[in-house]
């Protein structure tokens, strides 16, 4: 079903130069934007270079993943997956200075709530957020009016493909036709921190989700000391196709790579650039001039009235309760 999704066609990319460009032409558009509109000049420091957005992104990314592993009821990794490729699909052409990544970020959890069919309502899912009544119902407004923002920016294209199930589907091919591992599941733990460190880079944008569940068993079973190369001969049957096995390898070991250069980011370096965001985002300059905001949620001077959701003040467990 993947080779025919909307997922491959139109926004699996074929390397990481393609994604920073896209990035670097969202930036463009944003600062083009407002300085045609008479709000900033081009050389106002406080806007944002593209490695910026990207180490904004990077912050908000691991704060969507704490979000939703400690929601309540438990997420499906499946909706998680899909809310963290939400994020990653929105930023690809769009600006951290035009749309926070705050709200961004709670209405992609939100969507992929709907879209997996993981059945919590509106207001089981802002009881999740450390905040009052009127916190939560402030937020759920944000939510909802980013809602349809979100859908019309990833295109309509809301189903994805996690690597979660063709993950499964190779520890059970593994336990039926490769006797010579004789307890698959001793590779689980070691593959689903794979997988949870993965989904922090670039690689759900660059590889298929069956490569990189592949490549999350076969490293599991390198920091083992099992070797799995008969596995892809044999049993995957690319013992004859040895292009088709080394373009596979190729794929695994640039994979890895990301996974192993990814750094998070600083907080020293996220609390100046936090400083700059909450600029663009200031009512004199509100380059956000899409959505109509509303009085309270977003507005820092309410948030540090009566809110924790002030960004000076969260910390990595201030979305829940």
């Amino acid at each position: 079903m993947f080779h025919s999704s909307t997922q491959r066609r139109h926004w699996t990319f074929r390397t990481e130069e393609e994604l920073s460009r896209r990035r670097a032409d969202a930036n463009r558009k944003c600062r083009c934007k407002a300085v045609a509109d008479g709000k900033v000049k081009q050389t106002d420091s406080f806007l944002l270079e593209p490695f910026e957005e990207l180490t904004i992104c990077k912050y908000y990314e691991k704060r969507l993943l704490d979000f939703c592993s400690v929601f309540k009821p438990a997420m499906p990794k499946s909706v998680v997956g899909t809310a963290c490729m939400y994020f990653k699909r929105f930023y690809l052409n769009n600006s951290v200075m035009e749309y926070h990544p705050r709200i961004i970020m709670l209405t992609c959890a939100f969507l992929a709530c709907k879209v997996d069919e993981f059945n919590v309502s509106s207001a089981q899912f802002v009881g999740n957020l450390r905040e009052s009544p009127l916190g939560q119902e402030k937020a759920l407004e944000q939510i909802l009016e980013y809602e349809l923002l979100l859908i019309q920016q990833l295109n309509f294209h809301l189903v994805v493909h996690n690597p979660y199930r063709p993950f499964e589907g190779f520890l059970i091919d593994m336990k039926t036709r490769y006797p010579s591992l004789e307890n698959p599941e001793i590779l689980r733990k070691t593959a689903d921190d794979f997988l949870n460190r993965v989904a922090l880079t670039d690689a759900c944008l660059l590889y298929t989700p069956s490569q990189i569940a592949l490549t999350a068993i076969l490293s599991s079973a390198s920091r083992t000391g099992i070797s799995m190369e008969s596995y892809l001969s044999e049993s995957l049957m690319l013992k004859e196709n040895k292009a088709s096995l080394s373009q596979l390898l190729d794929g695994m070991k640039c994979m890895k790579n990301l996974v192993k250069k990814y750094e998070p980011p600083h907080p020293e370096a996220i609390a100046v650039l936090k400083q700059k965001l909450e600029k663009c985002h200031s009512s004199e300059l509100a380059l956000n001039t899409n959505v109509k905001k509303r009085k309270g949620y977003e507005d820092d001077g309410c948030i540090t009235k009566r809110s924790k959701m002030d960004e000076d003040e969260w910390t990595d467990d201030d979305f829940i309760d």
